[in-house]
């Protein structure tokens, strides 16, 4: 893949978005930075990147970014869907709200971008879809179901895209991260906040609870070596279809495939304290 492709990135305000921002565009590629907060991303701006405002869980204001994005570049090789958060806690703590919240946002908000942009794609004849699950959609944790549930259901909709947009010239690419640096801890300690009760079953769990959604911290790669890795990879003529990087993104999946269901479980329990 040449140089100066357009790429459109979400999530940029800081950790993995802020990274491939860097990295795309260190690459000669034309970089579309957007997030919620326009200020997050002033020294994007700064450098040269188009920044626009954009909440990827409201359709008109992603139909909206979009049509500034052709406006301005008058195409869009890459859509790189890294916009998301961890909402962690025991999944019958958590209010039904939370829970749609986490899959419009780590989900379906990628599924509505994909839908804006495809057909700009087809016109091109060519372009590359880059979603960023994570490998927790592959092993499924305790106090971390919707989490985990988001980014397996974001796995699945790749594959069904992958197949179903090959015949478009529209390449589809997975993204299973392991533990990257970022503030993605922080945010899912904020998120949170209030989901077990004084009432609630898991009150003597709450220091683990806190601990798995800070988790992917623990040994994380560097965010910029992580975001120079995968942007070499998907810059290729033909990049793999599933894409593993940083900390534990190999041998997590390994232990899901080779461990016996009960093994794995005791695994967890043990590691959770709930034994």
């Amino acid at each position: 893949m040449t140089t100066h492709q357009v790429v459109f990135i979400t999530g940029c305000s800081s950790g993995i978005g802020r990274a491939l921002c860097w990295a795309f565009h260190q690459k000669g590629c034309k970089v579309i930075a957007t997030a919620r907060s326009l200020d997050s991303l002033q020294e994007l701006e700064a450098a040269g990147m188009t920044t626009l405002a954009l909440d990827v869980t409201d359709t008109a204001a992603i139909a909206q970014a979009v049509d500034t994005a052709i406006a301005t570049h008058q195409r869009i090789d890459i859509l790189v869907n890294n916009a998301g958060y961890g909402q962690f806690g025991p999944l019958v703590d958590l209010s039904l709200e939370k829970l749609q919240a986490q899959f419009q946002t780590n989900t379906f908000a990628a599924i509505s971008l994909i839908q804006q942009i495809a057909p700009i794609m087809k016109r091109q004849q060519s372009g590359l879809i880059v979603n960023i699950g994570s490998v927790s959609g592959i092993v499924t944790t305790p106090f971390a179901g919707a989490y985990c549930a988001s980014k397996a259901a974001l796995h699945s909709l790749s594959e069904a895209l992958r197949l179903e947009l090959s015949p478009f010239g529209i390449t589809v690419v997975i993204v299973q991260p392991g533990a990257i640096r970022s503030n993605i801890g922080a945010a899912a300690k904020e998120a949170l906040a209030g989901v077990v009760a004084p009432e609630s079953w898991y009150v003597p769990y709450q220091e683990t609870i806190e601990q798995r959604a800070t988790l992917s911290q623990v040994n994380s790669t560097p965010t910029e070596q992580f975001a120079a890795q995968l942007v070499q990879q998907v810059m290729c003529p033909r990049p793999p279809a599933v894409i593993r990087l940083g900390n534990k993104s190999r041998w997590l999946p390994f232990l899901r495939k080779w461990l016996p269901t009960s093994v794995l479980e005791q695994i967890l329990k043990r590691r959770f304290n709930l034994e």
